[in-house]
């Protein structure tokens, strides 16, 4: 009688092994890889992995199972990660420092479109597109904080206009740009104007700039081919107390045969509400283009696109965060992050050139908490700093009052208290009430407090003129005021 083992091989005789297979050792088998002969392809590629190795088609799909599974992926994936990613940079070294420094420069142009600001861009794009191809006049004012690169870009709208005239076979519209910051006067701009104009007659010294330009938009044997973009950059410095250079800057595009496409910048946004009342009862108010001021997120991806040109890591992450979250809550200025990172590679190459420990790494949150410092110390910090130490001590004892104890206002008799629990923690002798009186009315003269009035000292009402928050960040980093300024018992 037949065993089971012999029935089982009679029936499957594509499970039966090969004589190579059947006098190799199971050890050897382990140990074929999946591009050895005998291997068999097809079946074994689908195999599931909770499938037993027996129960195909022998031995030989092992390996591909082994290749297929879930750890083996991780570990392929892993692999891709760690050399995708940057190495680091070498701060001793000049050629790296030196492209650091130059991608992290204002004045550095982006080779490519600016982050954040296509939709913006694409905007005046279109209405000067639309000006060239209609040959209309028009005007647009574009506003916004400061930083927020909006001079950079017109002048890549300014660039894409040209190309897009060269693509459809258009002639290019003549551009002029104008800083009002460099005008003698106010004046000077409609003759600048006039000078890019090919077709103006310069012996016609009877009429003004101004004049020539009204005359030559409203003949039409006079006015020029092609199309004039004018770029008005810090138009709020053309305001007058009459705003006559800016009234009649807008209606030179009212003329019947304007050629000019002007463009204003500034960072006023109400400036042609405020200063322009008249263009809109002519119905020729300029189109309003607003910049907004960066947020956290925008600041730190820019700074990234920029420094994404360079083969290594520059700056931790939360280095980078601290900045872009520091730098959006006070102002949102992209100089201003940039200017900041830029004195934070500064710290570091400072430090590495006077230590003897030449360990080199990347820029820490420590160095761009001594950059951020640097960027956003005021006038105020800078007298706190320069005040004697007992009147330092009265601030630190008036800060520890209004942050501390919840008061807006306090009296000499009150504020004395803190002062003389503060001396005895630090053993300074407390000086009288006499005397504290006198230097509580020299913080008041320097602006520090305001003093009110009353028979008696003590009574006199208190209340702190400057910001808080100075008063700490001038004693940032010092034990002694750290000490000072610790909250006490109210």
């Amino acid at each position: 009688m037949p065993t089971l083992r012999s029935a089982t091989a009679s029936a499957s005789p594509a499970a039966t092994p090969s004589p190579s297979a059947a006098s190799t050792p199971r050890g050897a088998k382990r140990r074929r890889t999946p591009g050895s002969a005998g291997e068999s392809s097809g079946p074994s590629r689908h195999t599931s992995p909770n499938r037993s190795p027996r129960a195909g088609a022998g031995t030989a799909c092992l390996p591909k199972l082994l290749s297929a599974s879930p750890k083996s992926s991780r570990k392929r994936l892993y692999g891709d990660l760690v050399a995708s990613e940057k190495p680091k940079w070498n701060p001793l070294d000049p050629a790296q420092m030196r492209a650091v420094k130059e991608a992290l420069h204002v004045a550095t142009v982006p080779s490519c479109e600016l982050v954040f600001r296509d939709y913006k861009q694409r905007r005046v794009f279109e209405f000067c597109k639309a000006c060239v191809e209609h040959e209309k006049a028009g005007s647009l004012y574009v506003c916004g904080c400061p930083g927020t690169w909006k001079t950079l870009s017109i002048n890549k709208v300014r660039e894409s206009l040209v190309r897009w005239a060269d693509e459809i076979g258009m002639e290019a519209p003549d551009s002029v740009a104008i800083n009002c910051t460099n005008l003698a006067n106010t004046s000077e701009i409609f003759s600048k104007i006039l000078g890019q104009f090919q077709n103006c007659k310069k012996g016609n010294g009877k009429l003004s700039p101004l004049e020539q330009l009204q005359s030559m938009f409203s003949n039409k044997e006079s006015v020029p081919r092609r199309m004039m973009l004018v770029i008005v950059d810090e138009m709020d410095y053309l305001i007058t107390r009459d705003r006559a250079v800016l009234h009649d800057l807008f209606m030179l595009t009212t003329c019947p045969y304007s050629r000019c496409i002007l463009i204003g910048i500034a960072n006023a946004i109400d400036l042609a509400d405020r200063f322009l009342p008249k263009l809109e009862s002519l119905n020729c108010k300029p189109l309003v283009v607003t910049f907004r001021a960066y947020c956290k997120d925008q600041i730190s991806d820019i700074v990234k696109h920029r420094l994404k040109v360079l083969e290594y890591d520059v700056f931790e992450p939360l280095a980078l965060e601290f900045c872009a979250r520091k730098v959006a809550a006070a102002t949102g200025d992209m100089r201003k992050a940039l200017g900041v990172c830029r004195s934070a590679v500064e710290v570091l190459e400072a430090r590495l050139q006077h230590s003897s420990d030449q360990e080199l790494g990347l820029v820490t949150f420590d160095h761009m908490d001594i950059a951020l410092s640097k960027a956003f110390k005021s006038a105020v910090v800078d007298n706190i700093l320069c005040l004697p130490q007992q009147q330092q001590m009265v601030l630190c004892a008036l800060a520890n009052t209004f942050q501390h104890c919840k008061k807006k206002a306090t009296t000499l008799g009150e504020l004395n208290e803190p002062y003389i629990e503060i001396c005895r923690s630090t053993q300074v002798p407390a000086v009288g009430m006499l005397e504290f009186s006198n230097m509580c009315m020299i913080l008041s003269d320097q602006g520090f407090m305001k003093l009110g009035q009353s028979k008696q000292d003590k009574l006199r009402r208190v209340t702190l003129q400057i910001d808080i928050l100075d008063i700490g960040f001038a004693f940032k980093g010092n034990r002694f005021f750290q000490k000072c300024l610790e909250q006490p018992r109210c």
